[in-house]
């Protein structure tokens, strides 16, 4: 009998530990749905459905246009519309599609970095299938309706824009948009592609049934709640956090403009809050940035995502910067949590390090002695 009730109560215990298993993973695709339906409503989406988590925005991206393209050769459309400094994310998808057999477009983004309207509308044909460009700064309203009047879905990449500056994809006439976490804070490798309703979505990950079958997985609970708090933290302090950082990135502009044959690039006004980017004359990227993180200086000299090339910035290349000055940028993030004094290390010592790299530079010696012209 002894034995007996020992069997019975491991019954019980499994069960209750089943139950309890259950419970738990109900409590998980609870919150799940409770962010997507967070998330649809900080970026103005009609229908939480409508939000896809992903791996970041990287993945969405891809799905976003993949999907689109797909979506356009079943009914004979394979054009596709993006321009030159779209990040690689879009850029090599674009590849991979064109050597597929579709036509892609890539609009020129003119030298202070903004799409015009009127390029957009001229590269739309009978045959597009899509229109992707990048959030920031660009008439992202002004380019949606277009597209929506023309009956082409509008992708765009916001990645450096969601929890930034206002995003409302209805308002904007947005389609398809991408999104990752870590660039408001929230956590790495977690990211949501908004789809409108009735835009089919071809799986990129195979596999289960989650995400309504649209992502296969399974989905990452933890870093999906961290990424909703992030992101309403930020939009609840959207505009506080904008003034802050615009402020800090016009002293850090004023401060670097004092270097001699140093450029701002893009316009002075028209670009994201936190973002700065110039060139110096006559100095090598890679050289500044070594020296400025011995100073315990975090920059590049191109996106977060190309920082293992020593390439120049293709998205310099595509606003018209000759190669060689494009080689000397330097691109600076800052956030509501720097100040004041930050900004003012900052520009001392950049000061201090281009000085040094152009004292012994023979390239700089070449300028300065008139053996060849300056560019900036």
């Amino acid at each position: 009998y002894s034995q007996i009730a020992a069997l019975e109560q491991r019954a019980k215990d499994a069960a209750a530990r089943r139950t309890a298993l259950e419970e738990s993973l109900a409590a998980l695709a609870a919150r799940s749905e409770a962010c997507r339906t967070e998330i649809a409503q900080l970026i103005g989406a009609a229908d939480p459905r409508e939000i896809v988590f992903t791996s970041g925005g990287s993945e969405a991206d891809n799905q976003a246009i993949i999907s689109a393209a797909r979506n356009g050769a079943r009914k004979g459309k394979k054009h596709l519309i993006s321009t030159k400094f779209e990040h690689h994310a879009v850029l090599h998808t674009l590849d991979k599609l064109r050597k597929e057999g579709f036509d892609v477009t890539l609009l020129d983004v003119h030298e202070n970095g903004v799409v015009r309207v009127e390029d957009v509308a001229a590269a739309i044909r009978d045959d597009t299938a899509l229109v992707s460009v990048m959030f920031a700064i660009q008439p992202i309203e002004a380019i949606g309706a277009l597209c929506r009047e023309r009956g082409i879905p509008f992708h765009t990449d916001a990645v450096q824009a969601v929890g930034h500056v206002p995003v409302d994809v209805q308002a904007m006439n947005i389609d398809l948009l991408s999104c990752s976490a870590h660039k408001f804070h929230g956590p790495r490798g977690v990211g949501f592609l908004y789809a409108r309703r009735g835009i089919p979505l071809t799986n990129i990950i195979e596999g289960g049934a989650q995400e309504r079958g649209k992502r296969g997985g399974t989905e990452n609970t933890p870093a999906i709640a961290g990424m909703t708090a992030a992101l309403r933290e930020a939009v609840d302090h959207m505009d506080e956090n904008m003034r802050k950082v615009t402020r800090l990135r016009e002293t850090l502009i004023t401060g670097l403009e004092t270097i001699a044959h140093a450029r701002l690039n893009g316009e002075r006004t028209q670009r994201v809050p936190g973002t700065v980017n110039f060139c110096f004359e006559g100095i090598e990227g890679e050289s500044l940035l070594l020296l400025l993180d011995r100073k315990g200086i975090a920059a590049s000299s191109g996106s977060a995502c190309t920082s293992g090339s020593l390439d120049p910035s293709h998205v310099l290349l595509a606003i018209g910067l000759p190669h060689e000055v494009a080689h000397g940028s330097l691109r600076l993030s800052v956030g509501e949590y720097n100040t004041d004094e930050e900004m003012a290390y900052i520009v001392d010592n950049v000061r201090q390090v281009v000085a040094y790299l152009r004292s012994i530079s023979p390239v700089w010696d070449e300028l300065e002695t008139g053996v060849r012209p300056h560019q900036i």
